[in-house]
């Protein structure tokens, strides 16, 4: 099993006949996405790979029976409009793969999707890997990558990362432990599904048996998620390697999300948290399939 996307899931792309929206809706399909749809205004009737294009989402839903998972790759100032066409069309989990979208419209995207019971992963996330099952946004470059590089198993990822988020991924089936799902969170400040609400999925995930977490500085989600963890509601085991232990105040670690302000969204202050929750925190990244062979053994 999986969680947020499989093999049953009906993808839409919006931003299909753009550059970004062709290469990714080609590493969806080759990777076994069901990919059903795609839109972009003013070329409905066109294919993409073989996929229809439709002129909104809600001919879409309407021409295919509905929509699961809309993966979202037009320019960032698009972004918000796009979402919420998707969102009030039906579809309840969003990915938003572009950076740099303005942060009221984050917020208004958030207001939107709370309001209509959908959820979203991103701004600035690579995306979502189930092995064997599907892939959603850019996760892995190349089908032909993808599949050679992650095998199922009953090991949870979650990183605000990007390309740790593969790493960590490859490094763990190098050393025979499989993924059940690999969540990009994203690297923007503002965010739908963050570290400690896509644990409380793997939690309710009978094939994940524990949860690796890539976390960084600046913010608060891995101290959310120890928190949760005191309060009984993640026990599955978490092992944890948290980048960013040189950086002072003021300091951005590679992207807007991870940004130390004043005392808070130290890296000290996140490891003390997670281990006084019970959590496997190592202090190098290469020790983390070591210490979660021990963790599951």
């Amino acid at each position: 099993m999986s969680i947020l996307i499989d093999k049953s899931k009906k993808v839409l792309v919006q931003g299909i006949t753009g550059r970004e929206g062709q290469a990714r809706t080609k590493l969806m399909l080759g990777y076994g996405t069901n990919v059903v749809a795609g839109v972009t205004p003013k070329k409905g009737g066109e294919e993409v790979q073989g996929v229809p294009v439709f002129d909104s989402v809600a001919q879409a839903v309407e021409a295919c029976g509905g929509i699961d998972v809309s993966v979202i790759l037009v320019p960032a100032r698009f972004v918000k409009g796009a979402a919420v066409e998707a969102i009030e069309a039906g579809v309840k989990l969003l990915l938003l793969v572009p950076d740099r979208v303005p942060v009221w419209d984050a917020m208004a995207i958030a207001k939107c999707a709370q309001k209509h019971g959908a959820e979203f992963v991103g701004p600035n996330t690579l995306g979502i890997l189930s092995p064997d099952q599907a892939v959603i946004g850019m996760m892995g470059g190349r089908a032909e990558s993808a599949k050679a590089w992650f095998r199922p198993g009953p090991v949870g990822v979650i990183s605000r990362s990007g390309g740790m988020s593969s790493s960590t991924a490859y490094y763990l089936g190098k050393s025979g432990i499989g993924i059940s799902t690999i969540v990009h969170v994203g690297g923007d400040s503002v965010l739908g599904l963050r570290i400690p609400d896509v644990a409380l999925q793997f939690q309710d995930d009978p094939q994940t048996e524990a949860i690796v977490i890539f976390g960084e500085i600046g913010g608060s989600q891995e101290e959310d998620l120890a928190r949760l963890m005191n309060e009984g509601r993640v026990t599955k085991p978490v092992v944890a390697y948290i980048g960013g232990k040189a950086a002072k105040e003021g300091t951005r670690f590679s992207h807007a999300g991870a940004i130390i302000e004043g005392n808070t969204g130290t890296h000290a202050g996140k490891v003390k948290a997670l281990t006084e929750a019970g959590a496997t925190v190592v202090g190098s990244f290469g020790d983390l399939p070591e210490a979660v062979q021990e963790v599951m053994s």
